[in-house]
């Protein structure tokens, strides 16, 4: 059986008129899952397509590490309940 991981994909938005850099926390199987989770996000709340999207890193992340307060609750209590 498979282990949810935390990932932190970390790449920047790059349309004709706008650039920025974007850190989500995302929680996936393998960082290609993760990576295909921070394409559907982006382009469906920002409408940016793939190719706008470049990924620069991306990097599984310890539970101790998460600022997003979404993911750090889901994987909290995921926690508590296996143990």
């Amino acid at each position: 059986m498979s282990e949810v991981k935390v990932f932190r994909v970390v790449g920047e938005i790059r349309k004709p008129n706008f650039r920025t850099i974007f850190r989500k926390e995302v929680r996936a199987l393998k960082p290609e899952h993760a990576i295909e989770q921070v394409y559907a996000e982006l382009g469906s709340r920002h409408r940016v397509k793939r190719p706008h999207i470049r990924i620069l890193e991306v990097k599984e992340i310890s539970p101790d590490e998460i600022t997003d307060p979404i993911v750090r609750t889901l994987t909290l209590e995921e926690v508590k309940f296996v143990k």
